[in-house]
């Protein structure tokens, strides 16, 4: 005779809203496939339909118009902006897997700060005036999803007050790469408000313009929507950049320190840094003072990646001598 068991009557929709973490990592995958998409498109070497009709030429036109440089240029600030969503997507995948399935409140805040950042920055294209179509089309439909998800997984107890001391009693490996991390984060916030406000603003800094090889006015001459379309590419890119930072702050001071802790570092740090500063160097934009910045921010991110997974070894190996130790005791008794 069969034990009688419940019958499970949920519907999808209602074990995909349950807590939220369904959601959140819908938008998580959404952010990889769209920084996924924007390398590929930039690597094809041919400009997206909305921004050709938009400056009236393609990439072989522009490129005849002008020199290799400043598509060069162009598709440079894109393939950043899309290691950074790479970045943020994988965060969240990471988030919606681990701790949002402990409910735990720094995630819900860490997904509302970076979010609401990530989200306000698609209104940067308001300083030049260029609105890519398929930018907004995608913000429009996804915005609802992450939102539906941050209400459906926001914490009974969204106090951040156990969670934010979290790293005070590791060993000195974990609280350095910690503290290493969140200055690392806050470089990337610093970074990224000033290149928004640059993208925005003047849209580009001398470097810039010598190895474009043109002076504003020329670009202008190009397309009158030229600088609008490079504004929106750069200010974005500065708005990722913000994003990833504000999610790794929450991160390095209040995550667990486990192995799939270490592991996301670590792939968010290929994708946003390989993504920022190898593209530099197969478009031969190598300007010293221009990559330095970025140089130090990469090389504090190594250093803290190491101390974490240093840390998080010791940890591991602590905690099977803690495991060991009753065996042992029972054996010389």
């Amino acid at each position: 005779m069969l034990l009688d068991t419940p019958r499970d009557d949920r519907s999808l929709f209602a074990v995909a809203l349950e807590d939220g973490r369904f959601l959140i990592a819908l938008t998580g995958i959404a952010l990889c496939l769209s920084g996924g998409f924007a390398i590929l498109q930039s690597v094809s070497g041919h400009l997206l339909p909305q921004d050709s009709h938009a400056i009236g030429m393609d990439a072989a036109a522009l490129v005849h118009a002008s020199n290799p440089h400043l598509l060069g240029f162009m598709f440079h600030d894109r393939v950043a902006y899309g290691g950074t969503l790479l970045a943020v997507g994988l965060g969240y995948l990471w988030i919606a897997a681990f701790p949002m399935e402990k409910r735990e409140a720094w995630a819900w805040w860490a997904l509302l700060f970076s979010g609401g950042i990530g989200f306000a920055a698609f209104l940067t294209y308001l300083g030049q005036g260029y609105l890519d179509t398929w930018h907004g089309v995608a913000t429009l439909f996804l915005l609802p999803v992450f939102l539906m998800g941050l209400l459906r997984g926001r914490p009974d107890r969204i106090r951040l007050s156990s969670s934010w001391a979290r790293g005070d009693q590791e060993c000195a490996f974990a609280r350095w790469g910690r503290m290493l991390l969140g200055g690392c984060a806050v470089g990337l916030i610093l970074a990224g408000t000033t290149i928004a406000i640059f993208g925005m603003t003047r849209v580009f800094v001398p470097s810039d313009l010598r190895f474009i090889g043109l002076e504003i006015g020329s670009l202008r001459q190009i397309s009158p929507t030229l600088i609008p379309l490079i504004s929106h590419d750069r200010s974005g890119f500065g708005g990722g950049l913000c994003s990833t930072g504000c999610l790794l702050i929450f991160m390095a001071r209040c995550a667990e320190l486990n192995r799939s802790f270490v592991e996301v570092v670590g792939l968010m740090g290929c994708a946003g840094f390989g993504g920022a500063l190898g593209v530099h160097f197969v478009v031969g934009y190598t300007d010293f003072l221009h990559l330095l910045p970025a140089f130090l921010g990469l090389l504090l991110f190594i250093v803290a990646e190491v101390l974490l997974w240093a840390g998080w070894k010791q940890t591991c190996a602590r905690t099977n001598g803690m495991r060991s130790e009753p065996d042992s005791i029972k054996t010389a008794f």
